[in-house]
């Protein structure tokens, strides 16, 4: 039809940072946790949290009367392991917002601790929360900066607590009595999705060949699948959609490691430890390079697909040169509110215009009284009436007055929508690649190491296996602007 879109809502678009035909694809890789299986985040999460806090409190720590609060954190911050503080920074490393424990902290107290301090996420003192699962782990972690600040918790460091709190958490998703819980009662953990299904299908009818590399054991990735898949896709079960299924397969060592494949049965069991691989095998362990020269193509013609920033998607990019997806399902909840508080963002970037218009004139005028007092000619940009005569700078001082009051009246016009802009996606931390007017550290990791980005794998359906991703010109400070925001 001439004219029209084709294109799904802007919550269901797939976003492009490199360009990518998805025609030149060959090989599609899947991760399964948050990615092919979404998790009901609340539900999943809190459960997870319950299971860490009867261990710490087996171990006679303090913490029976915490509870899972899953508003209070958002993936993408980073945990200060000096302070205790978990953080919110933009694209240079800046922090711009920080929680002590669970409380933000205020503007001003927190410019005092981090004025002078930038994030390198190569220093162990930072630890940057990649994933969805990070959220039970960070309330744990605030709750348990609380507990140690009021003399509960002994001698730990903050550094220390951490360490306690991820270990005994990654115990408790390694052990089987949480996954055991999950399979127990999937329809209340896992989220359906029926569109998922049919994407994959489009992707196998078209030639691509779909391989499955998770971290979870065969016990649990089975059932998993079977509830997301099966119901969907009438004769034949999930496995018929993928030629490699590759369960316990240690990402992200996955990706530059040399560990050997172990070929395992339908119940799990091993068979056999060679490590050539066959089509629709099932396989334990093994290692990237392996399943490349399987498929037999270079790294640009296979796409990954994941919803960890650094074992899917960094990792599978930078060393193997995979192309690679995000999967960030709270895009879709904050693109939404985008969508909705769209009307209001245009009044926000208008009255920011006049902002700058009066922020240049009183700068300029500014200029003009100090040259003035030391006899230096006046700015060319100043107009006539405005010229100090012999009557001296009156004109001037009462423009910067009538300048001065224009401001505070735009500033209270402005804050109420600025407020509500920051609230967008997370009224505590604000939407995920934003921070302040600036890009977020996560939206920086995601534009260096993911080609594009998506809220769930089922929006592949729209983009189809044939269409061409092409990534926006990158605007520069230093670009023309529309004659309305000059």
């Amino acid at each position: 039809m001439p004219g029209h879109d084709f294109r799904p809502p802007a919550p269901r678009r797939v976003f492009c940072n490199r360009t990518l035909n998805m025609r030149s694809v060959q090989a599609i890789g899947f991760d399964m946790d948050y990615t092919l299986v979404h998790y009901d985040v609340p539900e999943w999460e809190s459960r997870a949290y319950a299971h860490v806090q009867r261990k710490l409190a087996q171990m006679g720590h303090p913490v029976a009367d915490l509870r899972f609060d899953p508003e209070l954190f958002s993936r993408g911050l980073v945990i200060d392991l000096e302070l205790g503080n978990i953080v919110k920074a933009n694209r240079f490393g800046y922090i711009v917002k920080a929680a002590h424990g669970t409380q933000l902290m205020a503007h001003d107290a927190m410019r005092k601790i981090y004025s002078q301090v930038w994030i390198d996420l190569h220093e162990p003192r930072w630890v940057f929360l990649n994933t969805l699962f990070s959220l039970s782990e960070a309330c744990l972690y605030g709750q348990m900066v609380e507990l140690l600040d009021g003399g509960k918790l002994g001698e730990l460091g903050y550094g220390a607590l951490y360490e306690l709190v991820k270990t005994t958490m990654d115990a408790a998703h390694l052990e089987g009595e949480l996954k055991a819980d999950v399979i127990a009662d999937p329809e209340r953990f896992v989220t359906v999705d029926p569109d998922l299904p049919r994407a994959l299908l489009d992707l196998k009818h078209a030639g691509k060949r779909l391989f499955l590399a998770t971290n979870s054991e065969w016990h649990y990735t089975l059932p998993m699948m079977q509830f997301t898949f099966d119901r969907f896709l009438g004769k034949g079960n999930w496995q018929d959609l993928f030629e490699l299924v590759i369960v316990q397969s240690r990402k992200p060592s996955f990706f530059d490691g040399a560990a050997p494949f172990v070929a395992i049965d339908e119940h799990g069991k091993e068979v056999s430890t060679d490590a050539k691989l066959q089509a629709h095998g099932r396989y334990r362990g093994g290692n990237a390079r392996i399943v490349q020269e399987y498929l037999g193509c270079g790294g640009e013609s296979i796409l990954y697909v994941g919803d960890h920033m650094y074992a899917d998607v960094h990792v599978s990019s930078r060393i193997r040169r995979w192309r690679t997806a995000l999967v960030l399902r709270e895009l879709e909840n904050e693109v939404g509110q985008e969508q909705v508080f769209a009307e209001q963002q245009q009044e926000l970037q208008r009255l920011m215009t006049q902002k700058e218009r009066l922020d240049r004139e009183q700068a300029l005028l500014r200029l003009c009284l100090q040259r003035h007092d030391h006899g230096l000619p006046m700015p060319a940009e100043l107009p006539e009436t405005l010229r100090p005569a012999a009557s001296g700078t009156q004109a001037i001082v009462e423009r910067l007055r009538e300048l001065r009051h224009d401001g505070e009246a735009l500033d209270r016009r402005i804050q109420p929508i600025a407020i509500h802009a920051g609230e967008l996606g997370h009224v505590r931390w604000g939407p995920l690649m934003r921070a302040g007017g600036d890009k977020s550290q996560l939206a920086r990791q995601i534009e260096t190491h993911a080609d594009i980005y998506t809220s769930r794998v089922a929006n592949l359906l729209h983009l189809t296996p044939f269409g061409y991703l092409r990534a926006s010109r990158g605007s520069l400070p230093h670009d023309a602007r529309p004659p309305s925001e000059r």
